[in-house]
């Protein structure tokens, strides 16, 4: 069975002791600091040169589940892993491993995972179906293979040092180590303004100067010869022989598949209903399942004196709709303007992202998550449903045929840039760092011999969508869930699923002249006209005036009282933001975000500058 969601951490030396610096309390304050992801258990295993640690939200098979796992090998020493995620084939898995005379002898997913390692080595990942991240350690070989899921769903970073590497789930994590320093450098503050404003992924960057992440669908192998990196999956062009018919009844096969099958777990699992395509989508393949179904959404109020482009209608209406209609235990969260805009509630988000937050997004989203883990271990949600579908309406050929990242006209409505310090703005050159990741993005895509055109734009905007967009939310997802504890699942991410939409002909995914057409029609004989015709309508901001309110009043203290932000920053500038939000003839909302974010970020993580 499916059996935890959890953190895990390391190190370990390639010269036969541990890497330099690593004092005897490393592992344990390493595994602390990831103790909210993991908040049932705990393990560590340590040897003369290396130790791994593991901290474990429990779903089913406590005993038999417990991290770090060790396969005595005879000859070829211990194999030792830790693993966090879920294997949602693992009974299939299992059946085969045993068929190769392997005997395993718990219910844990874990278990498979470290016999899948044993008996297929760089190649096992392209085996598991899921979100996963594990290290593995063989102390005979001196070798570390690290590896993660296609999506990048699970995170997992690390810092190589001159005798050794350490590794984490988190960043936070790695810092724990005395050997890694929190160090800013001018590529680390591009990705930390970049993954916020206008949330662009670059794989494998992370923002602390030597800790990188390792990039989705990816294996890392480091020993004493050195360091390999192989991907094992990536979105490749293949013909689509489908016809239309065909082609929504094989998406309502596959989602309902993907659904059914992370629907699994001895504890019961919720799913996040907004009223909107994707989750109510979702909850219906998911009722069959679920015996008493529970769905879950969020209310942040529908006042609209601060109006706001991204949101067009209320969630409420919709959301209550669709559970009257399922006939769901609906569990809805109210939030105040006072909740999101509390500095406390800031601060304890930038700690759990260990990036800038998405102010409000972000805020709502913990306490979300919060409200769920009151009930819930476990809960569904339709990330990916926009990307691979083409949801947001910046999928259209004009878009697509632009030369930036096609979000970024509608996510930067306001020039955050502007705010910092002119001289930081001419060194960091964050245009030209855009358009060279543009690049680099658009190099990695493939298409097909003689595509159309707009076909092959399309598949780039959807490419683009699904590598350097979706990371940025998954990462938020993860963090934010694992920062109360609770498992979130995302079965519009099953790899078959994706790997079918797309590549089906961008005619299709609109046939009917709106977006996300295929979805639509998969799914249209299980929800309510309103519900399946409602337009896109994104996760919810808060309008009320009290948020502007409070976000105005922190900023001139701010000012007045000092802060490390202010040594980036042009104050003039900030000055002028405040103005403009007093005045009320608009809401500068992320400028006033990015200001207290960055503040708050670095009075966290007290990073040595250099810039």
């Amino acid at each position: 069975m499916f059996e935890n969601m959890c953190g895990l951490v390391g190190f370990a030396g390639f010269e036969g002791g541990v890497p330099e610096g690593t004092e005897s309390s490393s592992l344990k304050e390493m595994t602390e600091a990831l103790s909210c992801r993991g908040p049932d258990a705990s393990g560590v295993w340590t040897n003369d040169s290396a130790g791994l640690g593991h901290t474990r939200l429990a779903i089913v098979d406590l005993a038999g589940g417990r991290q770090p796992m060790v396969l005595e090998r005879g000859a070829r020493g211990p194999l030792v892993v830790v693993f966090t995620g879920e294997i949602y084939n693992h009974a299939r898995l299992r059946a085969e491993l045993g068929s190769l005379g392997r005997r395993l002898i718990t219910r844990s997913d874990s278990e498979v995972v470290l016999h899948a390692i044993d008996a297929w080595g760089v190649t096992a990942p392209t085996r598991l179906e899921g979100m996963f991240a594990y290290a593995a350690w063989e102390p005979v070989t001196r070798r570390l293979t690290l590896a993660r899921d296609r999506f990048g769903i699970k995170p997992l970073c690390y810092a190589q040092l001159k005798d050794g590497v350490v590794f984490a789930s988190e960043a936070k994590a790695v810092l724990e180590h005395p050997a890694v320093p929190a160090r800013l450098d001018t590529e680390g503050l591009r990705e930390l303004l970049l993954s916020a404003h206008p949330m662009i992924s670059t794989p494998g960057r992370g923002v602390f100067a030597g800790v990188r992440e390792v990039p989705p669908a990816t294996v890392i192998t480091m020993d004493p010869e050195g360091v390999r990196s192989g991907r094992y999956w990536s979105l490749s062009p293949s013909e689509h022989r489908d016809d239309l018919p065909a082609t929504v009844a094989r998406v309502r096969q596959l989602l309902q598949e993907a659904v059914s099958g992370q629907m699994t777990a001895d504890v019961p699992v919720s799913v996040l209903l907004s009223g909107g395509l994707d989750s109510s989508a979702l909850a219906a393949l998911a009722r069959p399942a679920a015996g008493p179904l529970h769905t879950v959404s969020v209310d942040v109020g529908a006042r609209r004196s601060d109006d706001d482009a991204m949101q067009r209608d209320p969630d409420g209406p919709y959301a209550e709709l669709m559970a009257r209609h399922l006939r769901s235990t609906h569990h809805r969260v109210p939030l105040s303007a006072a909740d999101l805009s509390d500095p406390a509630r800031r601060a304890r988000v930038g700690r759990l992202r260990d990036a800038l937050t998405l102010g409000d997004f972000d805020t709502s989203l913990l306490d979300l998550f919060s409200a769920v883990r009151e009930h819930f271990k476990v809960t569904l949600a339709g990330d990916g449903a926009d990307e691979l579908f083409g949801g947001y309406r910046w999928f259209t050929p004009q878009d697509a045929t632009s030369d930036t990242f096609p979000w970024t006209a509608v996510l930067e409505r306001a020039d955050l840039t502007r705010l910092l310090d002119p001289a930081l703005i001419a060194e960091l050159d964050l245009p030209g760092h855009r358009r060279e990741l543009y690049r680099d993005a658009c190099m990695q895509i493939e298409h097909l011999p003689d595509a159309p055109p707009e076909e092959a734009a399309m598949r780039k905007a959807s490419y683009l969508n699904l590598t350097r967009f979706l990371p940025c939310l998954l990462d938020r997802a993860d963090r934010l869930s694992m920062g109360v504890g609770l498992e979130v699942r995302v079965p519009f991410l099953d790899h078959r699923l994706v790997e079918y939409v797309f590549n089906a002909p961008w005619q299709f995914k609109t046939f009917d002249g709106r977006e996300k057409s295929l979805l639509r029609a998969a799914v249209a004989d299980l929800l309510p006209p309103a519900v399946l015709q409602r337009r896109k309508s994104p996760y919810p901001l808060v309008r009320d005036p009290a948020y502007r309110t409070a976000l105005t009043a922190q900023v001139t203290q701010l000012l007045a009282g000092g802060g490390p932000a202010l040594d980036l920053l042009d104050t003039a500038a900030v000055r002028r933001l405040l103005l403009d939000a007093t005045a009320r003839n608009r809401f500068p909302r992320e400028g006033l975000e990015l200001v207290l974010d960055l503040d708050q970020w670095l009075r966290t993580y007290r990073p040595t500058l250099s810039l």
